[in-house]
């Protein structure tokens, strides 16, 4: 099968979002899976920043679409997303998705995944064997290959 590769945009913007998943992960200083303000206060102070507790509260309410209080992973990288040209985070994914799909057929193999593991420089982190595995975990129909659907799982479990 032929691999296709995605844009140079398309390229840089999905560097771009793995940049801000590990942003993410070093403001969620309890590795809990969210950010609260005082996690990010801190890590923006240790960044050199000194923002305001309002500052700090108009980010929050900004970003925390759900109203928990918390950020998630989702919301954070919508909240970083939504100013590149694809408008929101679910708009990338279903670009790359698209830009993956190496035969069009509106789904994605495990040996798919693992091109774009390829492309973004992360073989090693993940093998074509473990592609397949994740893939085969969410192929509820069997047919060797997700949906766009199981993809966004996909992806989320990944971050």
């Amino acid at each position: 099968m032929a691999q296709s590769r995605p844009s140079c945009v398309e390229t840089e913007t999905l560097s771009h979002v793995l940049s801000l998943v590990e942003a993410f992960r070093a403001f969620d200083a309890d590795n809990d899976g969210s950010i609260t303000a005082i996690e990010l206060g801190g890590i923006m102070g240790s960044l050199g920043y000194n923002p305001s507790e309002q500052e700090i509260s108009e980010m929050m309410l900004e970003g925390d679409t759900n109203k928990d209080g918390l950020l998630s992973i989702e919301e954070f990288l919508e909240l970083n997303t939504k100013n590149l040209e694809l408008d929101s985070w679910g708009n990338l994914l279903q670009r790359s998705f698209q830009a993956f799909d190496d035969d069009r057929n509106e789904a994605l193999t495990g040996e798919e995944l693992f091109g774009v593991m390829s492309n973004l420089q992360l073989v090693g982190t993940l093998s074509l064997e473990d592609c397949q595995a994740i893939v085969a975990s969410m192929d509820v129909d069997g047919d060797g290959a997700v949906s766009f659907e199981d993809f966004k799982l996909i992806v989320n479990s990944l971050l």
